[in-house]
């Protein structure tokens, strides 16, 4: 278990081998492996743990409620009982999480802060789902999108389900096109909304 942390952590951070033409197909499925929901996993160990264990997995980090500290290790994860470690925000900076693994989040009702920023996998159907489950809507109070290359309006507009946003930063996604539209929409179903952009 310490050594495929390792493993894992190391192979999510490399882009492509210079040696071979194939490697961005390679490093799909592997990234797509490090995704695949096992819900056997989430029954065992519950929501919180199973997401941890993903999330980390794929080079990201979490932060659970009632602590200042981040976990990014995944050979360092908490043990004890499968309910005291209740994830509260999550930073998925230049992490390979994709939408496959967003099943893993759908029992989680304490996350209050995702931050996504350089994550090559990330697109307008990740936000779209997230943005669907129940216990995001009420719990979300913070978001970051930063740097995400696939993410367009639509994507964007979705995020109008988490009723109680509080702040939401949006910067430098080139497939964001029409930002007045956008403030106009949030304003309208969010209107106590911070909206930071740092859009072109």
């Amino acid at each position: 278990m310490m050594l495929f942390g390792k493993i894992s952590q190391q192979l999510c951070g490399l882009k492509k081998l210079p040696w071979s033409c194939d490697s961005r197909h390679f490093w799909g499925w592997l990234n797509a492996v490090f995704n695949k929901v096992d819900h056997d996993r989430i029954r065992d160990v519950g929501p919180d743990r199973a997401a941890s264990e993903w999330l980390l997995r794929c080079g990201a980090m979490v932060r659970y409620h009632g602590q200042e500290r981040w976990q990014k290790d995944y050979n360092h994860l908490p043990t004890g009982p499968l309910d005291k470690y209740k994830i509260q925000a999550i930073d998925a900076t230049e992490s390979c999480i994709m939408s496959i693994g967003f099943d893993h989040m759908e029992g989680l009702q304490f996350v209050e802060k995702i931050k996504l920023c350089k994550c090559h996998y990330i697109e307008d159907g990740c936000l779209e789902r997230l943005s669907q489950l129940e216990n995001l809507q009420k719990s979300m109070l913070e978001m970051e999108i930063i740097s995400c290359g696939n993410i367009t309006d639509k994507g964007i507009i979705a995020l109008h389900h988490f009723r109680n946003l509080k702040y939401l930063f949006l910067s430098d996604l080139p497939g964001v096109k029409e930002k007045e539209k956008i403030v106009q929409a949030f304003k309208t179903s969010l209107p106590s909304l911070e909206l930071k952009l740092d859009l072109k």
